[in-house]
């Protein structure tokens, strides 16, 4: 068993988690104004992206430029990392490889905990990804706990490329934001994910 396998009602009974759904969660976040770089990558990926089709098309043509964007741009001190092995403890499923992660240190070349923030990519339904990142936020925490770094909150998100939606663990609650946000507004979506993101000391 692995993350991909975790349906969030699974995932929920499995750790005794408890779901908080609302909406507008991150609403009161505020907007990031994206580069004319990133801005110009989408324009010119997004329809590339739509033709193609697969997951692994809006991996890297429409989810990792954004995530880039936050390391390029705006936290440089903080790693990013894709399609990265985070086996935690295969016993009860915490095992397999993250689409995306951020990490709050600068190391590149191996992964350093505190991991902030898991992003899963799904080639249509945002729904059928929620299992797969809330049990990839589990293993964060536990990956962070035994590394010596415990934070009080892991963040995720389940993105389309197009549509993204963004979850919070708080110990054994994990907090869901009903809202989507669209690609189309990139500002909120980088406000959203920087936001997930303590300032380093």
């Amino acid at each position: 068993m692995s993350y991909r396998d975790f349906r969030l009602v699974d995932v929920v009974k499995q750790f005794h988690l408890q779901v908080n759904e609302s909406i507008g969660l991150f609403e009161q976040t505020e907007p990031v104004t994206p580069s004319a770089h990133l801005l110009e990558t989408l324009r010119f990926n997004l329809p590339l992206a739509s033709t193609l089709g697969t997951e692994k098309a809006r991996s890297e043509l429409l989810i990792a430029p954004v995530l880039v964007e936050i390391k390029r741009v705006h936290r440089p001190d903080v790693s990013f990392f894709s399609g990265i092995e985070l086996t935690v403890d295969p016993a009860v499923g915490l095992a397999g490889v993250c689409d995306f992660l951020l990490s709050l240190s600068p190391e590149q070349m191996y992964l350093r905990a505190p991991v902030i923030t898991l992003v899963e990519a799904k080639s249509e339904s945002l729904r059928e990804g929620m299992g797969q990142c809330v049990a990839e936020m589990i293993a964060a925490d536990r990956f962070n706990e035994a590394e010596g770094n415990v934070i009080p909150v892991v963040h995720g998100a389940v993105t389309t490329g197009t549509a993204w939606k963004f979850l919070r663990k708080r110990g054994a609650v994990i907090e869901i934001d009903l809202n989507e946000y669209a690609l189309a507004q990139p500002e909120r979506i980088l406000g959203i994910l920087l936001s997930m993101l303590p300032k380093t000391t």
